[in-house]
């Protein structure tokens, strides 16, 4: 079969064995530049790279919803309503949407250029999007857009990081993503709240300026005199009772700024600072428990409590940043299960697993190996569906060439389901589904698991696409092309259903947008 003719992801193994790196690509680079330069408040098109007019639009067939009762994490009383407060949707760290998205039926895909990749984008009470997008070594932008259009509606430049401080940190430190607010939340009055890379948090409402709307900042919490120069505040996000955490990547500092006081405590993991960095945000539970891993243990943290840790559990691990990583721990964000469970993925070799902790004792309630010996690497969050966990393979992914010139990674993704006596059982493996390094996402509306996949070539042809994945069965049910280029590659942006079911996914041009036709 000729490489453009086959289909991607649709192979589902039942038997078969189950350095996230820094930006590399100058011409990647370049070419986002340039369009961020001519990026003007009408929504204006990505344009595609090479292999357009001949890449396949549409694999598979539209599918047929099929609901899944889930069950419902509590709502944050600091956060946005339902699933559109962060880039993992809700303070559980669920990934899981409860409404329908595109069902592949007469699909449209429409783009906008903004001022660099909208990789972490919200939802306001009114259904506009709220978004960070930023480039490497230039201001990052907050974006208010159009749901329907991608129209830009206004946005400001947020705070950058003074040279030397940029100039001090160790290369991990100035991963874009991080220096710019990227895990940035909307609460619970439509306002964004960023720890920006000067160490503060800002918060900004939107308001009216005339006939036009602007974003306003309303506080701001100095944290550098708690946060060293050089290091990067990596998350910050409210508890249920509006106190606002806050970890650190390079000295691995763990803080919240208290709701009334406003005053900061901090604490610092390990016997030293950079002992244990932190590299991905974290999940706040209805119970007051505030869950954080390092890049070597599990921690609980309470309020009550702090600055000691409620429990802190060794998780297995390598020691050394895998390909597709951008840690020498797990690169997944805590995730809140039902039944007093948190899970995350170890960074394990030959294979990673899937570990699951009881949120009380912090005690090792089951663990599962996933993805081939010696190509097992994550560096996303688990989807949580009830008792059951979704895990994507981003090995091989070590910056934007490792998917040009018709290149991919590492296939894999696969369903764990954790029993009630506590057992991890792999109910499914797709092992032909390519997802470099998207936050993929669930639709209980659906039945479907909504991913941004990379199919090799054909030639040196870059092809990515929407891609649904049937929940109770791992197959592929259909992919719709978005667009062919470097332009399209997400590059750890999170994908996103929207509150009228529109799917968008985060991209080196911009934002991308799908949906269904509305003669289907």
């Amino acid at each position: 079969m000729p490489a453009d003719c086959r289909v991607p992801g649709n192979g589902v193994n039942r038997s078969a064995p189950p350095v996230r790196a820094r930006r590399g690509l100058a011409l990647v680079l370049l070419l986002v530049a340039t369009l961020a330069m001519t990026v003007a408040a009408a929504a204006r098109p990505i344009p595609p790279g090479r292999g357009m007019n001949k890449a396949v639009q549409f694999y598979g067939k539209p599918a047929i919803a099929k609901p899944v009762a889930m069950q419902q994490s509590p709502q944050n009383p600091y956060m946005a309503a339902g699933d559109y407060s962060n880039i993992h949707n809700n303070s559980y760290m669920t990934d899981s949407y409860r409404q329908a998205g595109p069902l592949g039926r007469e699909m449209t895909v429409t783009s906008v250029r903004a001022r660099g990749e909208c990789a972490s984008i919200t939802f306001t009470s009114k259904g506009e999007i709220v978004a960070i997008c930023l480039l490497p070594g230039k201001p990052a932008y907050l974006t208010l857009m159009n749901p329907d259009t991608l129209r830009i509606i206004t946005r400001t430049a947020l705070p950058s990081a003074p040279a030397p401080a940029l100039a001090s940190s160790s290369p991990s430190t100035r991963d874009y993503t991080e220096l710019s607010g990227g895990y940035f939340y909307l609460d619970h009055l439509d306002r964004a709240v960023v720890a920006t890379a000067t160490r503060h948090l800002i918060t900004y409402r939107i308001v009216r300026d005339g006939a036009s709307r602007v974003f306003t900042p309303v506080s701001d919490v100095d944290l550098t005199g708690v946060v060293a120069e050089g290091d990067v505040i990596e998350s910050a996000l409210p508890d249920f009772d509006g106190n606002i955490w806050f970890v650190t990547l390079k000295d691995g500092k763990v803080g919240y700024v208290d709701r009334v006081t406003q005053t900061p405590q901090v604490m610092t993991l390990g016997t030293t600072a950079g002992d244990e960095g932190i590299a991905n945000s974290f999940a706040m539970g209805a119970d007051g428990g505030i869950y954080i891993v390092s890049t070597k243990a599990m921690y609980r943290f309470d309020v009550a409590t702090f600055p000691v840790p409620t429990w802190r559990t060794v998780y297995e691990n390598a020691g050394t940043q895998k390909s597709g990583q951008k840690s020498i721990g797990s690169g997944t964000t805590p995730t809140i299960m039902p039944r007093n469970r948190v899970a995350i993925v170890d960074n394990a070799a030959p294979r990673e697993h899937i570990v699951v902790y009881d949120t009380k004792t912090g005690v090792e309630v089951c663990s599962e190996a996933v993805f081939p010996l010696g190509r097992s690497a994550t560096e996303n969050s688990l989807i949580s569906v009830n008792n059951s966990l979704i895990v994507e393979n981003n090995y091989g992914n070590d910056g934007a060439q490792s998917t040009t010139l018709g290149r991919t990674t590492t296939p894999g993704m696969t369903r764990v389901d954790v029993s009630a006596a506590g057992e991890c059982t792999t109910v499914w493996e797709n092992t032909s589904i390519t997802v470099p390094s998207v936050v993929s996402k669930f639709s209980a509306g659906s039945g479907l698991i909504y991913t941004y996949s990379k199919p090799k070539g054909p030639g040196t042809t870059d092809r990515w696409y929407w891609t649904a994945i049937d929940y109770r069965t791992g197959a592929m049910v259909y992919s719709k092309l978005a667009g062919t280029g470097a332009m399209f590659n997400n590059d750890y942006a999170s994908l996103y259903l929207g509150p009228t079911g529109a799917g968008y996914v985060g991209v080196l041009g911009g934002l991308i947008r799908v949906s269904d036709g509305t003669g289907s």
